[in-house]
């Protein structure tokens, strides 16, 4: 079984992904030649993994843990929806998931 995400590169190019639902959002970002960096390799330290949820999608994610709000308090791109990929789990119910990857710092 696979997932579809659909996901906003940097210069606005549309793209969708098929992956398994399981593992962090980061791990399937980091594969592809336009994702995310992920320096830190999820451990939620470095927020190079930083993505924009579609407004429609962020309620259904998880909450942000303290760790993840910290880290993304001090982005100049944060917004509302922002998350860092590596604290989200894949899901089945995540089919159709659309996330912009946030400008680099």
């Amino acid at each position: 079984m696979s997932i579809r995400l659909k996901v906003v590169d940097r210069n606005g190019g549309e793209h969708e992904v098929e992956t398994a639902p399981q593992g962090s959002l980061m791990e399937t970002l980091r594969e592809l030649d336009y994702g995310v960096s992920a320096i830190c390799g999820g451990m939620c330290s470095c927020a190079t993994c930083h993505v924009i949820i579609a407004p429609e999608w962020f309620e259904k994610l998880p909450e942000r843990q303290s760790d993840e709000g910290d880290l993304l308090a001090e982005l100049q791109f944060r917004q509302d929806t922002s998350r860092l990929s590596c604290q989200v789990q894949l899901k089945p119910e995540y089919d159709g998931l659309r996330v912009t990857l946030a400008p680099e710092e």
